[in-house]
């Protein structure tokens, strides 16, 4: 394999890539980067695919929220693709299938230039088929009025257009990397999201009843009318709670760590702590075993709509029975409280819990798996973590500075914790999605919102401080 990356190493070169800033970035910088990025998503979510019908299906209805993006715009994929080469990259390395040393420079470039590669051919891989198993149909009166009645090449051009969406979602991604604050995965979640809780609380829709979807509009509306509270508001009463208090227990957690001293070499006096968080790998793990949950129902989806259903039936876009039934993931109450009256589904209380149990071992079994392979190729090991230390001039004190004694000492905490904070966050996704949250989000986006807030609130606050004690980005890592 090693050889095949030599071979391919001018193609990955050739990579389309941001231009990284040759020097310090000033933090009012940053923030106008972000900003623009955020308004440029914006713009692009209400920017609808030329030649679409109306009668298109959503693929990832249910995941759409985790994807970011919009049913039937440009960034129709969202952050899809991206997610998933990430996925496949670190199957690939953690198998040791591809023997890339990222902590060389030409292995550094070896992989950002395959993870891009990557990205570029998942595009394509999951734009196909929401054209061919016709998810995304042309609208036959454009076809008709421009190519003659022929919708095939209207199809083609609605594929470019998604197609060229998940590039400008990729570019995105990276000025948000390389010029702003955070990354532009975490970023795009975090407004699609935010704008789903805004409408669940605020919503003046009426949809399944005469009330209201909004939690707030649907309390008064319910309240004034009369009407049976626990009928027509028990459930948005328990996602408002479970709501709360997801977003306190992820606060805390987030606050929760191990603290390893530190002291300098050189500058007597002065100490530092590496935090290792209980949440050490933050919560992309979750998006990666969502997206994989995703892609395996998209598979599923497609077969069903070109009339192969071993896998399962479906009904739109929920399965109603066969294997996709079992693996598909729970995201509300409706879909597995079999005693309640707004019960959706038909299968007895055996094969719920079942679901159940499979649902919740890929959550929390998943969540480790990924914590872990995401903390290697994220240089969030003991080995990076141990070189960083090293070369900003730390140490531990009571042990001889030597890269290979931190990294012994370090790997005392850093594995440990990231398994059980993915064990914990894995927990935490089906927790929240047993119970539901306010707004047309799974308990899943909720956690991630949550989480990717606070650390971006995080990173802030270093970067405030790095600009106001320009010494500290050595040991940050930022110059």
């Amino acid at each position: 394999m090693g050889e095949i990356l030599d071979r391919m190493e001018p193609l990955l070169a050739m990579m389309p890539a941001v231009k990284a800033p040759e020097g310090h970035v000033h933090f009012k910088n940053k923030l106008a980067w972000t900003a623009g990025i955020l308004l440029v998503y914006f713009i692009l979510t209400n920017i609808p695919v030329f030649g679409l019908a109306a009668s298109s299906q959503d693929m990832f209805e249910y995941y759409r929220a985790l994807l970011a993006g919009a049913s039937g715009s440009i960034v129709h994929l969202g952050i899809g693709p991206i997610v998933t080469a990430s996925i496949v990259l670190q199957l690939l390395k953690g198998a040791d299938i591809i023997h890339i040393d990222t902590s060389e420079i030409k292995g550094q470039i070896q992989y950002m230039g395959l993870q891009k590669l990557m990205i570029f051919v998942m595009i394509a891989v999951e734009g196909a088929p929401m054209i061919v198993g016709g998810f995304l149909k042309p609208d036959p009166a454009v076809a008709l009025a421009l190519f003659g009645g022929n919708s095939s090449i209207l199809a083609f051009i609605i594929f470019l257009q998604i197609c060229l969406g998940g590039v400008l979602v990729f570019m995105m991604d990276e000025v948000v990397t390389k010029w702003g604050i955070g990354s532009g995965v975490g970023l795009f979640i975090i407004a699609g999201i935010s704008q789903a809780l805004v409408n669940g609380f605020l919503g003046w829709t009426a949809v399944t009843d005469a009330y209201p979807t909004g939690f707030f509009p649907r309390l008064f509306a319910v309240v004034l009318d009369g009407a049976n509270f626990i009928q027509y508001f028990g459930a948005d009463l328990i996602a408002f709670i479970c709501t709360i208090g997801i977003f306190l227990l992820i606060v805390y957690v987030e606050s929760t760590r191990v603290e390893i001293p530190l002291a300098h070499t050189q500058v007597r006096g002065a100490r530092a702590r590496f935090p290792v968080k209980l949440i050490y790998a933050s919560v992309l793990p979750m998006i990666l075993v969502r997206v994989l949950q995703a892609n395996f129902q998209m598979i599923g989806l497609f077969l069903n709509n070109i009339g192969i259903t071993f896998l399962g039936e479906f009904q739109g876009q929920s399965p109603v029975n066969g294997l996709m039934w079992f693996l598909a993931p729970i995201n509300h109450p409706t879909d597995w409280m079999w005693w309640m009256p707004n019960y959706v589904g038909t299968h007895p209380p055996w094969e719920v819990l079942i679901r159940l149990g499979i649902d919740s071992v890929v959550m929390i079994v998943g969540g480790a798996i990924f914590a872990l392979f995401w903390v290697k190729t994220a240089g969030l090991d003991s080995k990076a973590v141990a070189r960083q230390i090293q070369n900003s001039g730390m140490s531990i004190p009571g042990y001889r500075r030597n890269p290979a004694i931190l990294e012994k000492v370090l790997d005392r905490y850093i594995p440990r914790v990231t398994v059980i904070g993915g064990v914990f966050i894995g927990l935490m996704s089906v927790v929240a999605n047993l119970f539901g949250v306010i707004g047309s989000v799974s308990g899943t986006g909720l956690l991630l919102t949550v989480s990717i807030t606070y650390r971006l609130y995080e990173q802030i606050a270093s970067e405030q401080i790095m600009e106001m004690y320009p010494f500290m980005r050595t040991f940050f890592g930022k110059e």
